[in-house]
């Protein structure tokens, strides 16, 4: 990596999707990072009746779109393609898959699965992004006596210096979006994930497009920004020299905002706990007596238990936040229990 000092958006841009990126060369994210898609099969099962509800309202189109969003190796669209051939009805028959991803197609990749770099337009179905808009590149700013600026960073070390004021755009995001930000703090500039996930939300011709993810609202900000690395199930120093995941915490409101102007459709965001129980989630325990008369069905159901109980912890995966954009479909009905 050069170790000429840039802008943050810049470094993590190269460090996770250059040609050498963290995103395009490694083993990919289920190699380094625990995430709802990879943690339980009951992540899928939830999504999957999503994808039932939402086919069933939009008519039972042909074909009905499943496009996910930063895909990782597909494992959460295999999983989806499994449930579909298991399900009755007509869903299989119809289903039109695609991965968004950066990285080389797997070579293990089902035939069905097909593997872009772009979003496809016209989508009719669903649109998933899970945890993509956390490692949407970022700027970084800080403020100083003569205004906020930039940070600069070398890749290299992961050295950080103050670089040019912000452009007008950036300012005017926040002071909208991050009022709180005062002396000594530290803000991650959300303007281009708004512009992702309008990007995003655009390409939808009817469905509902949902971001998992972590992240915060206007009135609770975190003061000192949220920017980290991790490699190998462990937390680093974010240096973004291509050798680990580079992240930050989405301001969800202002991603929110966007995507419903692009949509004009209101928006729902929930905690990925409110949506997994909407969506038939249950972690409560099997009864005891279970044990007895069927001592390995107990063992399974404890362990799907526990899965959904990893799942909906709002001190861990479950304080993750849904947000859901329809077009041109009521997102109520399909969130219901």
């Amino acid at each position: 990596m050069n170790s000429t000092a840039l802008r943050w958006r810049d470094a993590m841009d190269r460090a996770l999707y250059g040609p050498a990126g963290f995103f395009v060369a490694g083993a990919g994210p289920a190699g380094h990072f625990r995430t709802s898609a990879h943690a339980s099969p009951a992540f899928a099962a939830a999504v999957f009746r999503l994808v039932t509800r939402l086919d069933a309202a939009l008519g039972l189109p042909t074909p009905f779109d499943i496009v996910d969003v930063g895909a990782g190796r597909g494992e959460l669209l295999r999983a989806l393609a499994t449930l579909a051939d298991e399900a009755a009805g007509s869903l299989s028959s119809r289903l039109r898959l695609t991965a968004v991803e950066l990285a080389p197609r797997p070579p293990d990749l089902p035939p069905a699965i097909d593997w872009t770099t772009e979003t496809p337009t016209g989508i009719t179905g669903l649109l998933l992004a899970t945890e993509w808009l956390d490692n949407v590149p970022v700027d970084v700013a800080v403020p100083t006596e003569t205004g906020w600026r930039y940070v600069l960073v070398n890749p290299s070390t992961g050295e950080e210096t103050p670089g040019p004021p912000l452009t007008t755009e950036d300012r005017t995001w926040l002071t909208r979006w991050h009022p709180t930000s005062g002396p000594g703090g530290r803000v991650e500039v959300g303007r281009g994930r708004d512009l992702a996930w309008a990007g995003v939300v655009g390409c939808l011709r009817r469905g509902v497009a949902v971001a998992v993810d972590y992240g915060h609202l206007r009135q609770a900000r975190p003061v000192s920004g949220t920017l980290t690395g991790y490699r190998g199930g462990r937390q680093v120093p974010p240096v973004p020299d291509g050798s680990c995941d580079v992240t930050a915490h989405v301001a969800m409101d202002s991603v929110a905002s966007a995507g419903e102007r692009v949509a004009r459709c209101a928006y729902t965001l929930v905690s990925q706990r409110e949506a997994l129980l909407a969506l038939g989630a249950d972690g409560g325990r099997p009864p005891l007596s279970l044990a007895g008369t069927d001592p390995a069905g107990y063992v399974r159901a404890l362990a799907a238990a526990s899965a959904v109980a990893e799942l909906t912890d709002p001190a861990g995966l479950g304080g993750h936040w849904w947000l859901l954009q329809p077009v041109g479909v009521a997102v109520d009905a399909l969130m219901a229990r």
